[in-house]
């Protein structure tokens, strides 16, 4: 093993290198995680159809925010899944708790999303 001591990024330097590690797990998601491609490829739409309907910027942000908080449970679960793969595929109780906790949150950001878009258009047909 490698004994010779770790030198951190600091400033500036971190900062961009910090951006270059987001870009390159939102690339890799985007390339093979079926389910965050499916997730974009309904954000993207709904994000047009926000901005359409005639709802308050505040309403549009909430909107918004409440549907990339599905793709952040999406990343989070998809990042779950490939340390519990790391370590063993073979079946263990604990891995199958990390994944199933996982998926929960990703099922939980949706119910959110979903009550954030039905209550705006309530509101909506409402008025």
């Amino acid at each position: 093993m490698n004994n010779e001591p770790i030198i951190k990024r600091t400033g500036l330097r971190r900062i961009a290198y910090t951006f270059v590690h987001s870009y390159n797990g939102v690339k890799w998601l985007v390339k093979n995680e079926a389910a965050f491609q499916q997730e974009l490829m309904i954000f993207v739409p709904l994000v047009v159809i926000a901005c359409l309907l005639p709802f308050s910027l505040l309403q549009v942000v909430f909107i918004v925010l409440s549907m990339m908080f599905v793709l952040f449970a999406e990343m989070v679960n998809s990042a779950i899944e490939a340390v519990v793969d790391r370590i063993g595929l073979e079946f263990h109780p604990l891995s199958k708790v990390a994944k199933n906790i996982g998926s929960a949150c990703v099922t939980l950001s949706i119910i959110m999303s979903l009550m954030v878009w039905g209550t705006l258009l309530w509101l909506l047909v409402a008025h």
